[in-house]
């Protein structure tokens, strides 16, 4: 039987490793839906082993094995810095052109150390554990991250421009979805198997990582079914180290890649250390951590797709400069968690904070990956993307080791605010500002924050439009949302409330935006033809 360069071969077909990884020049509809299905599914199998193996779950693994701030700050500084293997993978992808396979082949190898790392507690003691706990972790990022340079050039070319938005927020939505039950029931199972075998509790670690393992092999046979379109070939034949400085000679993709840097060095500064400052200052269990984090993935999923619209309708750009602020705002809650004599507000200041996370992380998600794909020119997307990868993975990577350090070297330092009411009865004293160590680590990570916003406004997006518009349409889509599922007029009210006080805008002025956005032409007034939303 004579199969054509090109031709979808099933995963279990008995054809050789370059017929079934074979590109084709052009794809059907049809074969273009079912890629974006099996996308989807990708998402889906990755999300859950993500959930059962990093975040909290990982955090809980090292802090049982003995790990202290500075540990914790490596095991999340490991995950970003891997990326930086992405810059040698470039020459992979380039020199060999065969994404899918190269995709598949690094996944699978790097999913196997999970495997690995589920049997730590049955091979090395606590000490020894932690050691190959952070070398385990290494070789399946670093390897991980080979087939992430791979995949993101491939779906810049797979996903048409217009509707990257709305594939990824799907794919997403559908993901955090999946993920949110298993990562509920596996809160719960870590403080059943504590409290039922107290003596052995990482067990019931190695356990979340072996389902984490089956899940990312799970993954890995949807990813060999999405068809890969042929590399166009780059204007100009450059070499290797003349294609990895490319992206830092264009001027507007530059001012991407700064505020992308100090955007991740704000948020990784603070945010690896939410779980821990929940497990150790504010003493909660487990499952109570996972409970409020399930809230941050519920409002991922309520919020993702409207965002994923509002990317393709407006801007990445008008995306990120709504949820930007609104993070760096839940950061600024932390430091009132544990002031004393506000125990009562603790746990509604905890359930505002993520569910404000849960909205604005589903926004700058979805819009700080398609905003790299968007200016990334094509036949150059690998470079781009992995300059992109190389500057937010490097201040990712650094920024939690900073802030373990920082968290050990101020413990013991205090700075407090008290507002003291005296009478000829008596005398009211009510504490305001409390900061200790983790307190200090967190306001450092707003200031920077801050910054990164100012960075953001230099970036020139093709379709920006100006923050306080995104805002009067979010309000308008929670508007009709609450009239869907409640009657209830006052928190109606108070929703808007909240952001008319962002919004100055005259309704006017947004229908003649939209009105503009909705006529908009391929050509500029002048006649002249406008340039490809991906090289904009």
């Amino acid at each position: 039987m004579t199969i054509a360069v090109g031709s979808e071969v099933s995963w279990g077909s008995k054809m050789s490793p370059s017929k079934r990884f074979a590109v084709k020049d052009a794809l059907t509809e049809d074969e273009l839906e079912a890629g974006f299905r099996n996308v989807t599914r990708d998402g889906i199998c990755s999300q859950s082993m993500v959930s059962l193996t990093q975040g909290a779950f990982l955090v809980g693994f090292a802090l049982k094995l003995g790990a202290t701030n500075v540990v914790i700050g490596l095991l999340s500084a490991i995950i970003p810095l891997a990326q930086l293997i992405q810059i040698p993978s470039i020459y992979l992808v380039q020199r060999y052109r065969v994404r899918r396979k190269i995709g598949v082949f690094a996944s699978t190898s790097s999913r196997t150390f999970l495997l690995f790392m589920a049997l730590i507690p049955l091979l090395f003691s606590p000490q020894l554990g932690l050691i190959f706990l952070l070398l385990a972790l290494v070789l399946n990022t670093s390897i991980g991250a080979v087939s992430t340079c791979s995949w993101n050039s491939w779906m810049h070319d797979l996903i048409p421009a217009d509707r990257l938005g709305s594939v990824f927020s799907w794919r997403m939505t559908l993901a955090t979805a999946v993920s949110i039950p298993i990562f509920v029931i596996s809160g719960f199972f870590i403080d059943f198997s504590k409290n039922l075998f107290p003596d052995f509790e990482l067990y019931g670690y190695s356990i979340l990582f072996f389902l984490g393992f089956v899940a990312g092999i799970i993954g890995i046979v949807f990813l060999s079914r999405i068809p890969e379109p042929r590399m166009e070939p780059t204007e100009t034949r450059q070499g290797f180290l003349r294609q990895i400085l490319e992206p830092f000679s264009d001027l507007n993709f530059r001012k991407l890649l700064v505020f992308l840097g100090v955007w991740n060095f704000a948020v990784n500064l603070a945010s690896p250390f939410f779980t821990v400052y929940m497990l150790t200052v504010l003493r909660l269990q487990m499952s109570a951590v996972i409970m409020f984090m399930t809230l941050s993935l519920l409002m991922n999923i309520a919020f993702l797709r409207l965002w994923g619209r509002f990317s393709d309708r407006f801007s990445n750009k008008s995306v990120l400069g709504v949820c930007g602020p609104l993070f760096i705002l839940c950061i600024f809650l932390w430091t009132f968690t544990s002031i004393p004599g506000w125990g009562a507000l603790t746990v509604p200041l905890l359930v505002t904070i993520h569910l404000f996370l849960g909205i604005s992380t589903a926004g700058i998600a979805l819009a700080s990956g398609n905003i790299g794909l968007k200016l990334a020119p094509r036949g150059q997307a690998t470079a781009y993307l992995a300059a992109n990868g190389f500057t937010s993975s490097l201040a990712a990577g650094f920024a939690p080791v900073l802030g373990g350090f920082l968290a050990d070297s101020l413990a013991g330092t205090g700075l407090s605010w008290t507002i003291r009411w005296t009478t000829p009865t008596g005398e009211l004293t009510f504490q305001t500002l409390n900061f200790r160590q983790w307190e200090f680590v967190f306001i450092f990570a707003v200031l920077i924050g801050i910054y990164s916003i100012h960075r953001l406004a230099m970036v020139q997006e093709h379709g920006e439009v100006k923050e306080e518009i995104v805002v009067r349409e979010l309000m308008s889509e929670v508007k009709r949302g609450l009239r869907s599922v409640s009657s209830a007029v006052g928190l109606q009210r108070m929703v808007e409330f909240q952001y008319s006080m962002l919004s100055r805008l005259k309704p006017s002025e947004l229908a003649k935006h939209l009105k503009r956005k909705k006529g908009e032409s391929s050509e500029e007034p002048d006649g002249k033809v406008e340039k490809s939303s991906e090289g904009s």
